[in-house]
């Protein structure tokens, strides 16, 4: 019998090499594990059952390596790819580690640094293509400022559009089905940090000469820290049409981005968001973004690697039975909340038509409909136990 908490490749299970890769440096404190391989990386997920990997260019290429180096590095990868059956659906670049990009990237004040990134990110578009890569991320983690004088950001954001219209006439010039997917963080690495939340990047998409082909990858603790609803955020992506990726990771609240194994932090909005996604039409990867504590050794990283994929798994089998439930059935129907999908005017209905209508407003008992109790408690005690597995 098959075990329903195994992976599979439908699953679309997919990890950055960045991820299970972090070496656990911070602000405070050395590495407190070796690099890994990326080679390791790609047979070590085959085994745990992942459909894909990705990557920024740097985690596969380190940083100014010459032409001869970096076809070496590419061979490799290329191989252990073919050998454990691994996808490539999404890569990106590192715009971000390197001093050079310490001021910003397409949004640096610095004229050549720009142009530096754009030739950074062609390169590896190019290769993302070559990988069969669907989706293209841009993370600004460097686009954005401490200082509000210090950048003009009227400016910024024409530079940011320039440079994400640019990239996008190159890639349908070349003719490669990549799409790509802003991904918004408020903070950290810059003090603040330009298109913040989904929001903001949704806003900025429809300034886009290409909009057609660009849309989000939100992460789940970069809404959160914000103090945000993530589930909310993927839902109103989902709405238009913009959730061309997505990134899962846990997070206790509006701090520092703690990037924690899915599910690892706030449970509920867990449960939510895997019941958005797997009924709302989404149908992309499941990409884990998360880092394996800085207190395990590598037993604990691939530990933490198969715990997102169980984690997601459970809660897909808790949300499941959730909505198969005939007490929630009966409980989101006393709530109204099947009504909602009504629409509020008649088919064709006009406005001389609605202030004809005597029941929307001059018979309307405002105080008789302010006493329905509308059972969001139920709900949520459903959900709990449910996720707790008492039903």
């Amino acid at each position: 019998m098959t075990d329903p908490l195994a992976p599979r490749p439908e699953h679309k299970f997919t990890f950055g090499l960045w991820t299970v890769g972090w070496q656990a440096r911070d602000p405070f404190g050395d590495p407190s594990r070796p690099a890994l391989d990326p080679v390791e990386t790609v047979q070590r997920l085959a085994e745990l059952g992942a459909y894909g990997v990705t990557f920024h260019d740097d985690d596969v290429v380190p940083f100014g390596s010459g032409d001869r180096d970096r076809e070496e590095h590419l061979k490799r990868f290329r191989a252990a790819l073919d050998e454990a059956g691994l996808r490539v659906p999404m890569v990106t670049t590192n715009l971000f580690t390197h001093p050079v990009f310490k001021e910003g990237a397409f949004t640096a004040n610095d004229r050549d640094v720009r142009r530096f990134a754009l030739r950074k990110v062609m390169r590896n578009l190019d290769l993302a293509a070559e990988l069969g890569a669907e989706t293209y991320v841009f993370w600004g983690g460097r686009e954005g400022a401490e200082v509000d004088v210090a950048k003009d950001v009227r400016a910024a954001l024409d530079r940011y559009r320039e440079a994400i219209d640019f990239l996008a006439s190159y890639v349908k010039d070349r003719g490669y089905g990549i799409r790509f997917a802003l991904e918004p963080k408020p903070n950290e690495p810059r003090g603040d940090i330009f298109l913040p939340t989904v929001g903001h990047a949704l806003a900025f998409i429809s300034m886009l000469e290409h909009e057609d082909m660009v849309g989000v990858n939100p992460e789940v603790g970069h809404e959160q820290m914000s103090n945000l609803n993530f589930v909310h955020a993927a839902a109103q992506a989902l709405w238009h049409d913009k959730l061309f990726h997505i990134d899962l990771n846990g997070q206790h609240g509006p701090k520092f981005d703690q990037d924690l194994v899915f599910g690892h932090g706030d449970l509920l909005s867990a449960f939510a968001l895997v019941d958005l996604l797997e009924a709302g039409g989404y149908d992309g990867p499941r990409h884990f973004d998360y880092k394996p504590l800085r207190t395990e050794a590598f037993d604990g990283v691939w530990a933490s690697a198969a715990a997102n994929m169980r984690t997601y798994l459970l809660l897909k089998e808790r949300a499941s039975a959730f909505r198969s439930d005939p007490d929630v059935q009966e409980a989101l129907a006393s709530a109204g909340v099947p009504e909602l999908s009504l629409p509020t005017l008649g088919d064709g209905e006009t406005a001389a038509r609605l202030l004809s209508d005597p029941a929307a407003f001059e018979n309307f008992d405002a105080d008789a409909k302010s006493r329905r109790s509308h059972g969001a408690t139920r709900l949520d005690q459903l959900a709990l136990e449910h996720l707790l597995g008492a039903r």
